[in-house]
C-alpha cells in the first residue's frame, strides 16, 4: 500500500461518486448486476428501490424487480446499518453472517424500546423464535401472537423485533413488488433461498466491493456505511489492490488501486432519488454530496434533488403531484431541467395521472 497520496477535492470526489452509482448517466444493466454492483438498493420502503434503479437504468422495467422477487434471485433482507436492502441472493447468503452478530447485539441494550428486552436471557428469547419461525413463512400478525403466547407479561412488539434481528430472516413477497405496500412476511433466509449461509465470505472483499461503488473513502465512511468493525485491518490486508489519497481536510482516503477518477468537471444531471438512497448516506463525511453549508439542517428524512452532482434540495410525489422545495436558488437552466426530471419521474411513478410539478419556496414543509 502507498503512502498517502494526491489530494482530491470534494468535486473530484462528488463526481467519482456519481459515475460509480450511475448517477451520470443511465446504463443498459440489469436490476440484477446493478443490485450487485451498488452492494443493493435502500428498501427500507417499497418505492424508493424502484425510484432508484430508475434514476440509474436506462429504460427500466419495474418488472423486472417483481420477476427477482418472485424468482427469489432477489430479497428484501435487513443489512447495512439495520436497515432493509434489495440485494441479489448470492449477497443475502454472503453479507448476513457479517451483519447478524451487530444486528443481534441490538435488542438486550438497556435503550431498545425503553429497556422492554431487560430482564429476558437473549439465548432463551431466541430459542424461543427459532421454534416460532420455522420452515413456513411467517407473518407480522403470527409472531405477534407467538411473542404473547411465550411472554404474556411483555408488550408483544420488542420481543418480534428482537426475533427479527437475533434470526437471519429476510422478507418474502408480495411486499416489496410494485406498488405493493403489504404488512412483512418473513422466512429464514437458508430456507427461502435453498442454499446455506456463507460465513467465510472475507469482510475485505466487502469493502473492496464498497470502494467499487462509494469509493475513494475513509475507515470511518465505511463504518458509517456498514456499521461493522474492523475495516481498518480489512483494508490492510487488500494490500497492494489498495492505494491511498488525502481529501481536502487531509483525511486519508483508500480506493481500489485500478479504479478510476472522474474528472470533476465532467456534467453532472440532475437526479430526483429516493429517501434514504445510499449515494447520500454511505460515508462519515458527506461533503462529496451534501454541501458543507446545508449539512447540520438538511433534513435526512426525505427525497433529495442532486443540482450538479449535489444535493440541491427535496421533493415529495402524491397524487400525480411533484413538491419539490429548493436548498438554495436554482438557475433557470437548473430549475427547467428539474421540472424535466421530475416530470419524466412522475411518468414512471403514476403513469395514469396527470402529472403536475410544483417549486416551492425554500422554506415549505413537506414531509408530513
Amino acid at each position: 500500500m502507498t503512502a498517502a497520496g494526491d489530494r482530491l477535492s470534494d468535486r473530484t470526489l462528488n463526481r467519482t461518486l456519481l459515475a460509480r452509482q450511475h448517477l451520470l448517466a443511465r446504463e443498459r444493466l440489469s436490476i440484477g448486476a446493478l443490485c450487485e454492483h451498488l452492494i443493493g438498493l435502500q428498501a427500507q420502503d417499497v418505492p424508493p428501490p424502484f425510484v432508484g434503479a430508475w434514476s440509474r437504468i436506462a429504460d427500466f422495467d419495474r418488472e423486472t424487480v417483481d420477476r427477482g422477487l418472485e424468482q427469489r434471485s432477489l430479497v428484501r433482507i435487513t443489512l447495512m446499518r439495520g436497515t432493509i436492502h434489495l440485494v441479489t441472493a448470492a449477497d443475502a447468503l454472503r453479507i448476513a453472517p457479517h451483519i447478524q452478530p451487530e444486528l443481534e447485539k441490538v435488542p438486550f441494550r438497556r435503550g431498545f424500546n425503553f429497556g422492554a428486552m431487560v430482564g429476558l436471557d437473549p439465548e432463551e428469547v431466541r430459542a424461543r423464535g427459532e421454534a416460532t419461525v420455522g420452515d413456513a413463512p411467517i407473518s407480522a400478525a403470527e409472531l405477534r401472537a407467538a411473542a404473547l403466547a411465550h411472554y404474556p407479561d411483555r408488550q408483544p412488539g420488542p420481543l418480534v423485533q428482537a426475533w427479527l434481528y437475533q434470526l437471519p430472516v429476510l422478507q418474502v413477497p408480495p411486499r416489496g413488488r410494485w406498488r405493493d405496500n403489504s404488512k412483512p412476511v418473513w422466512a429464514r433466509i437458508e430456507r427461502w433461498l435453498g442454499a446455506p449461509l456463507d460465513p467465510d465470505y472475507p469482510l475485505a472483499e466487502l469493502l473492496a466491493r464498497y470502494l467499487a461503488a462509494f469509493g475513494p473513502a475513509s475507515t470511518a465512511d465505511m463504518q458509517t456505511w456498514s456499521k461493522l468493525p474492523g475495516a481498518k485491518r480489512a483494508i490492510d490486508a487488500l494490500g497492494d489492490r489498495v492505494r491511498t489519497y488525502t481529501d481536502e481536510r487531509g483525511k486519508v482516503l483508500y480506493d481500489l488501486a485500478d479504479a478510476e477518477l472522474t474528472d470533476p468537471g465532467v456534467p453532472a444531471p440532475v437526479r430526483l432519488l429516493g429517501w434514504y438512497d445510499n449515494a447520500t448516506l454511505s460515508h462519515r463525511d458527506r461533503g462529496r454530496i451534501l454541501p458543507r453549508s446545508a449539512q447540520r439542517t438538511f433534513p435526512v428524512m426525505v427525497s433529495p434533488v442532486l443540482v450538479d452532482g449535489f444535493v440541491a434540495g427535496h421533493y415529495r410525489v402524491t397524487g400525480g403531484t411533484a413538491r419539490i422545495v429548493p436548498a438554495r436558488t436554482w438557475s433557470a437552466a437548473e430549475r427547467a431541467e428539474v421540472e424535466a426530471e421530475a416530470h419524466a419521474l412522475l411518468g414512471f411513478l403514476e403513469p395514469e395521472r396527470e402529472p403536475e410539478v410544483l417549486i416551492l419556496d425554500p422554506d415549505a414543509d413537506i414531509r408530513g
